[in-house]
């Protein structure tokens, strides 16, 4: 997947429903406004261009942005990123919060995830809503599960959802098993096994009910609602 050119895409059009108002209420994020969001991803995507530079987390972090205009650093660091990322190619050793993968990679992956969601969000508060790459959402489920659902974040107990049960998502002819615990979120590939709930339909509205991003009217579940409940409280948690 070309990841970079969905980066290049997605943070475009971000900015160009932005520059429409940047006062509008968001309503998937209580309390921001299309501003909020935007300074958001402007500190995220300079955060990575300095991860990419350096190799590992900067620090202190972050500095202070608060004298900066809001869509001129949103330019600039849309700039920044979109340059350290074609700089650093797919091979390059960084820190990532993947376990399973500490290249450059990741951060072209997760950077169009990135704007992907937070592009969704100024069009929802500019209702001017458009599609979701089929694709992209596709793997977006896949990214959300892992790493950042299922990874070594629960041992601990952290949670507010501390369910015990297996959910199964399909979408698009691929499934995946998530038993969760208090302690873990295990996600495998595939539709082995008994589930207690199961959610399936298009890649789009799942992503975007994942995400927080849509309500449960999306998406098509069998089993217990409890369950599914319980899971998307957990991933509230974990993609805060």
């Amino acid at each position: 997947m070309r990841f970079l050119e969905h980066v290049q895409a997605e943070s475009a059009r971000l900015v160009e429903v932005a520059r429409t108002g940047l006062d509008a209420a968001v309503p998937s994020c209580p309390g921001w406004t299309v501003d909020d969001v935007v300074r958001h991803v402007a500190q995220v995507y300079v955060h990575k261009v300095e991860v990419l530079k350096r190799g590992a987390l900067p620090d202190p972090w972050p500095p202070d942005f608060s004298d900066l205009e809001t869509l001129q650093w949103y330019d600039d660091a849309r700039t920044a990123l979109i340059a350290a990322l074609e700089a650093a190619g797919t091979e390059t050793q960084t820190w990532t919060f993947n376990p399973r993968d500490s290249t450059s990679a990741f951060w072209f992956r997760r950077m169009a995830h990135e704007s992907l969601v937070h592009r969704i969000d100024v069009e929802q508060a500019h209702e001017v809503i458009t599609p979701i790459d089929p694709d992209l959402a596709l793997d977006g489920i896949d990214e959300v599960l892992y790493p950042n659902v299922g990874g070594p974040w629960w041992e601990e107990g952290d949670t507010e959802f501390p369910i015990d049960a297996t959910v199964r998502i399909t979408a698009a002819g691929r499934s995946w098993t998530i038993r969760a615990d208090a302690t873990a979120v295990d996600v495998q590939q595939g539709a082995e096994g008994e589930a207690a709930a199961e959610i399936f339909g298009d890649p789009a509205p799942i992503y975007l009910w994942l995400w927080g991003r849509s309500g449960e009217d999306a998406i098509q579940t069998v089993g217990d609602p409890t369950v599914v409940r319980a899971f998307r409280g957990r991933i509230s948690e974990a993609t805060q």
